[in-house]
């Protein structure tokens, strides 16, 4: 039976050292390619909740949001169904940077290390860079 309604995600777009900390998925579907680190909104929980959330259990780094990036809603974005997803520019502000949870991963890499990217993320991340450098976060 199909959904009613897409799944919701939140992803994280963490600058630090002037580029971005991104994760190799450990996990179907895209394993072994890079990504945001994100994931889905639990019951209850505020989507910026889940941000941080994510971004400590993945990257092992707290974060402050530092502004709302924008929302992507394409329907063919996420090949395991329709998935909206919220994305946030953030920075880190404590924790030690180690791969946990789905992540088989995590660096920091700019785009000169041109990482094959999951989902939309390449996407995403032009839209993240380009709002970074106008908020004088990169």
């Amino acid at each position: 039976m199909k959904p009613k309604s897409p799944s919701l995600t939140a992803d994280v777009v963490i600058i630090k050292e002037g580029k971005i900390v991104l994760i190799k998925r450990g996990r179907e579907p895209y394993k072994g390619m890079w990504a945001l680190p994100g994931g889905f909104v639990e019951i209850g929980e505020k989507v910026e909740d889940a941000a941080r959330r994510e971004a400590l259990e993945e990257t092992g780094l707290e974060v402050d949001l530092a502004a709302l990036l924008g929302v992507y809603s394409d329907p063919n974005r996420d090949p395991r169904g329709h998935t909206v997803t919220v994305v946030y520019l953030a920075i880190p502000t404590g924790g030690e940077m180690k791969a946990a949870d789905d992540a088989d991963d995590v660096r920091i890499l700019g785009p000169e290390d041109d990482p094959e990217l999951a989902f939309d993320h390449a996407f995403i991340l032009n839209d993240a860079i380009d709002a970074a450098k106008q908020i004088g976060m990169l």
